[in-house]
């Protein structure tokens, strides 16, 4: 087995059994999101080959503010820590977030968040791309 599918097995084995970490009853585990679509209902494409890079991303937007339209060319999730976010395709799907929320964004399709409340939404996302791949392509 090679490096690459040995660190997927590691890293999937590790997500599907996070009690194996804790050393006592203390630390608590809970799944925001498990899935192999986008929060559209796509399916989510391989991964592309070459090295890989993770990015963790913080985003805040301002109440009342939008985040340009724009799409991923790849894999990314996050989850909103504070505030209110909708985010809306190009064909008009929706979906709104709450505080706490999770969302596997869609992979290159055009769409845009909007900040619909009285205080930021502020959140974390994940990318997980290869070396020279870029995270955002706004339209």
């Amino acid at each position: 087995m090679n490096f690459k599918y040995t660190w997927i097995f590691l890293f999937s084995l590790a997500l599907q059994s996070p009690y194996i970490w804790a050393e006592n009853d203390v630390v608590g585990f809970e799944i925001l999101m498990k899935t192999s679509s986008s929060w559209d209902g796509s399916p989510l494409p391989y991964y592309p080959s070459g090295a890989p890079q993770l990015t963790i991303l913080k985003v805040v937007i301002p109440p009342g503010k939008v985040v340009a339209m724009h799409k991923h060319p790849m894999i990314n999730a996050g989850v909103l820590l504070s505030g209110e976010l909708t985010v809306i395709s190009d064909d008009g799907s929706k979906l709104r977030l709450s505080a706490g929320e999770a969302i596997v964004e869609v992979v290159d399709t055009w769409h845009f968040g909007r900040n619909d409340g009285v205080d930021p939404a502020v959140m974390l996302v994940f990318y997980a791309g290869v070396e020279g791949q870029q995270m955002s392509i706004k339209k």
